[in-house]
């Protein structure tokens, strides 16, 4: 089967905003109008083909990435719509991860608000380039040149206009477009939007020609060229400014600015031009290097050899466990055996779907730049390599958040028992930032996420989707341990009860890392004193302590451990012995470490009317926060601070009662801190007691 669509007008992209942007309603007007939808579908009415899941519909807002494959003046684009709330930023993180290019989408209103930053840190990680699409441009308060502004300011981006509004608010009637200098207007029709071009307003031509010379020095810029040809002509054709812009869209040394209404159906049609225009193809976007070997590469080309990202796992009712994945290399056929190069297990592909949202369309063959689903591959996870088991490459994984929430849950009936059991597991192979552990002390299952909405839409779909009765107790925060001292001393592992005996010695040194570093182990071992096949056993024990940390249970955090001595027993040492040594000497160094208890601090912003700015800022002081400054945006007052996560259960109900439903806040992790002393006191006295109740 030979390609129907060349590589070079293929299109990976996401949209990535803030939470209430117009995400959804942009993706379904692009539905529309490449039309793979024949009616619109509002997320207000519960209807938006790219909001399936009934949880999704209920709440207005995205919470998981959708996917589906449209056409626009003969390019292919494979559109993915991202959450925007915080505590669903891990379907954003695997969406970065193997797409090509992205619409970041602004309010005009509200500009660049604070999930915005950090999907477009996320985007920055991945080195995705940009367009930007600022909507509502009919709203009362919307203003272009401000976003525009903040774009630059907070984002650190270069953005250039590539259309000017014509009109505001309920005023806003069409855009000029800077590239062919002509007004474009909407009108309302039957199959959509009719587009009407007409001669640039007079009033507005001065700022039009003026931000057309600006976006023609942006593409000059960009190549030495295009420079020399600025200078002598003292213009640039339309197509070499957008072979200018490209050059620098491509390398994000800019971003390409539209405007409009995607509720109202204006600007959408320019912005799929901008796709097609500045966005990259696969062959852009270029070769992909293993992630072991930088010299070990594969181009994406059909003929090469295969390789793919799995990057998300969804479990669907009637076909099973389904996996998406993007190809970068090679092509892919039903029945094709491949090799997961992480685990190094073969598999065979029993079908492949191009998606559009929660429909698959059953295709043969999938090519270099598809971005397809999958099933047959049972044992595959999120972040896994799927490569021709001839030419082995492991790419690049995803990095996810660790969760900050948890509850525990039990079965309601002992009928629900193992339902639960199974359920969860599904949820937590689909989820990378869901874990679900069971705490042997206390007998209790306990599940983790990254907030309290996501533990709340993951306990409804256990109800809803697979019929499990459960009960959960009240959300935790997810703490952690760390020592502040450094130590160092050893410990004899030695049991003698007849027969063959135990024992073990190991002399460990540890340290505090810096905030972030995580756990690393050093081998320091001379001599053969213990001999270096019980290492690794040494490691394991003291990952075992880390688990469950000394303190009050919680795992441990930024401690690097060194193993610098000790010895073995020719005929008693074992595995299991050096594990129980390396865990035993790291509890009882960490006590005397003067250990610290770790809590998760947000990153909160409030948004209220002036009249209730004191009250805002009283109720984050009152939470133990610290207010970082406020500004105004409109008629809105926004104050910005920093508050431990345990003190932010319930805020939503507080912020809505003191400003009489007015106010909102969102919330991000921002890092661990430790907590105050007496607090930290009271927090372990809590868990022992609780321990010592349930055991």
């Amino acid at each position: 089967m030979s390609r129907t669509i060349p590589l070079e007008k293929v299109r990976n992209i996401g949209i990535m905003a803030h939470i209430d942007a117009g995400k959804t309603t942009c993706s379904e007007r692009i539905l529309f109008y490449c039309g793979k939808n024949y009616k619109l579908g509002e997320v207000h009415d519960g209807a938006a083909t790219m909001d399936f899941m009934v949880q999704e519909q209920e709440r207005g807002i995205t919470i998981s990435s959708a996917a589906t494959v449209v056409s626009w003046k003969d390019h292919q684009i494979t559109l993915i719509d991202t959450p925007g709330h915080v505590d669903f930023t891990a379907e954003v993180e695997r969406s970065l991860r193997v797409l090509d290019g992205a619409i970041a989408l602004f309010c005009a209103v509200g500009g660049v608000q604070p999930q915005t930053e950090q999907v477009w840190r996320q985007s920055e990680k991945y080195e995705v380039p940009k367009l930007c699409f600022v909507n509502k441009m009919d709203r009362i308060g919307a203003d272009l040149m401000g976003t525009v502004d903040e774009i630059r300011d907070t984002l650190r981006a270069c953005p250039v206009l590539m259309v000017y509004p014509i009109g505001k608010a309920d005023s806003f009637e069409g855009v000029v477009d800077l590239l062919d200098m002509r007004a474009v207007r909407f009108e309302e029709e039957s199959r959509g939007v009719k587009l009407l071009y007409s001669e640039i307003p007079a009033e507005l031509r001065t700022a039009c020609e003026e931000a057309r010379h600006q976006m023609i020095e942006r593409a000059a810029e960009q190549d030495d060229a295009l420079m020399e040809k600025y200078f002598a002509e003292g213009t640039l054709s339309n197509d070499d400014v957008v072979k200018g812009l490209r050059k620098g869209c491509l390398a994000r040394k800019l971003v390409p600015v539209y405007c409009g209404t995607a509720f109202k159906n204006k600007g959408v049609q320019l912005l799929l031009d901008g796709v097609t225009r500045f966005l990259p193809s696969p062959l852009d976007d270029g070769i992909v290097h293993a992630h072991d070997n930088p010299a070990d590469t594969r181009e994406p080309r059909d003929d090469a050899p295969f390789a793919a990202l799995a990057f998300k796992i969804v479990a669907d009712k009637h076909m099973g466990r389904i996996l998406y994945m993007r190809i970068y290399s090679g092509t892919l056929r039903v029945g094709q055996t491949v090799l997961n190069s992480v685990l190094s297990v073969d598999g065979r592909i029993g079908r492949i779907f191009r998606m559009h949202a929660n429909h698959q369309e059953a295709i043969e063959v999938a090519m270099a730049g598809d971005i397809v689903a999958v099933a047959g591959l049972s044992r595959t996870r999120t972040g896994d390599t799927i490569c021709d088991p001839a030419h082995p490459i492991v790419l690049e994984t995803i990095e996810f958040p660790a969760p900050v929430m948890a509850v525990s849950i039990r079965p309601a009936t002992r009928n629900d028992n193992e339902k639960l059991g199974t359920a969860l597991h599904t949820l937590a192979s689909e989820d990378p930032t869901f874990s679900v552990t069971y705490d042997q002390e206390t007998s209790e299952t306990i599940i983790s996420g990254m907030g309290e909405l996501h533990l709340d839409v993951l306990v409804d779909r256990l109800r809803r989707e697979f019929g499990v009765g459960c009960e959960v107790g009240r959300p935790e925060v997810a703490y952690r341990e760390t020592m502040t001292v450094p130590q160092e001393g050893s410990y004899k592992h030695i049991k003698q009860t007849g027969g063959r005996g135990q024992y073990a010695h190991v002399c460990l040194r540890i340290e505090p890392q810096e905030a972030g570093r995580g756990f690393s182990f050093v081998n320091e071992v001379k001599g053969g004193n213990i001999p270096s096949e019980y290492i690794p056993a040494v490691e394991k024990g003291v990952i075992r302590a880390l688990e469950s940390g000394p303190t009050a249970g919680y795992p441990v955090v930024d401690v690097k451990v060194t193993v610098y001595d000790g010895s073995a027993h020719e005929v008693d040492s074992s595995e299991h012995a050096f594990v129980e040594a390396g865990r035993q000497c790291f509890r009882q160094l960490f006590l005397k470490g003067e250990p610290e208890l770790l809590e998760p601090v947000m990153d909160v912003e409030v948004t209220v009317p002036e009249d209730y700015m004191g009250a805002a800022t009283s109720s984050i002081c009152q939470r133990r926060g610290r207010i970082e400054g406020m500004e105004s945006k409109g008629v809105s007052r926004i104050v910005n601070g920093f508050v431990p996560l345990a003190e932010m259960f319930g805020y939503s109900n507080t912020i809505r009662t003191l400003t009489q439903g007015r106010g909102s806040f969102t919330m991000h992790l921002e890092r661990y801190e430790a907590v105050p002393y007496e607090m930290a006191e009271a927090i372990v006295e809590k868990r022992k007691k609780e321990n010592k109740v349930r055991g």
